[in-house]
């Protein structure tokens, strides 16, 4: 009997930069959206779970334009990122609007996620490989994580900066990300544009395409609690997936192998992109990639 192995969709971000709701935003001919060709494309590769994190406000409408699409070709279920959901001896700052992270989503999960899984990004098109290449890292008894990575180049957008976890690696294993939040033409600033610069196109990047045991959950909480330790009261600060990586990395706890996928990357981060991603899908359908979506 194969290997159940879960697919957790980080789906809670309201897309600030794009202007609206871009996780139901549709992009096919016939108004699917981004995630209904990553189900597809999850549901191939052997996946037979998909998690969706998302926020109570927006439920009735996930469901109505994806989840319940989606739940008739495989199992659903719904974890909630809310901004108020603390570790005990925690209390969120009555200002406090914007959630607490990537890493804060997919905690979120632990009460539902009890078997190999991986994580994505909801408004990401990753393609069919980089979901094969995970679900079958998954299938192994391994006690390592996992990541696919795609070129920079292939990810970049012309309409915009991006963020990108930069990632080194030995051997075919991670080293350490470092998170680039503008990122504009293989270039990036850290001091709003006085400053820029040059990254490799070839570096390989997280585009938060992860493979984890469920042994995550308790290294997340860990670290979630001396994260708000320190940065409780910082407006914006966020707990990034990757950070907790780094440092299950750095202590010596886990070993990240490295998984390259070199198709480009499609998302809307911003309104201009839609065009360019509508054109590739519509391509790729017209190839016979997604027959009976």
């Amino acid at each position: 009997m194969a290997k159940d192995i879960t697919l957790v969709v980080m789906a809670a971000g309201m897309g600030s930069r794009f202007g609206g709701l871009k996780q139901i935003e549709p992009i096919g001919p016939n108004n699917e959206v981004i995630l209904d060709f990553s189900a597809y494309d999850a549901i191939k590769a052997g996946f037979t779970k998909i998690v969706f994190v998302i926020k109570h406000e927006i439920e009735a409408d996930f469901k109505k334009f994806v989840g319940d699409r989606i739940s008739k070709k495989v199992k659903v279920e719904y974890a909630f990122q809310e901004v108020a959901n603390l570790p005990d001896g925690f209390t969120c700052p009555a200002d406090r609007v914007k959630p607490w992270g990537t890493a804060q989503a997919v905690l979120a999960c632990k009460d539902i996620v009890k078997e190999p899984f991986a994580v994505i990004n909801a408004d990401d098109f990753y393609g069919r490989s980089a979901f094969q290449k995970i679900a079958d890292f998954l299938r192994e008894d391994s006690n390592d994580y996992a990541m696919v990575g795609f070129r920079l180049v292939n990810t970049l957008t012309e309409n915009g900066h991006v963020s990108r976890g930069i990632c080194e690696i030995e051997n075919g294993i991670l080293t350490s990300v470092t998170e680039r939040t503008k990122i504009m033409d293989c270039k990036y600033t850290e001091d709003d544009g006085e400053t820029w610069v040059p990254l490799s196109p070839d570096s390989v990047v997280s585009m938060n395409l992860w493979g984890f045991g469920p042994d995550l959950f308790g290294y997340i909480e860990d670290g979630f609690k001396a994260f708000l330790q320190e940065k409780i009261n910082v407006p914006k600060s966020e707990y990034y997936l990757p950070s907790v990586v780094s440092s299950l990395i750095e202590n010596g706890e886990k070993q990240v192998r490295v998984l390259v996928a070199e198709d480009k990357w499609y998302g809307v981060t911003y309104k201009e992109d839609k065009e360019m991603v509508v054109k590739a899908i519509s391509d790729m359908m017209n190839n016979g990639l997604y027959n009976g979506i």
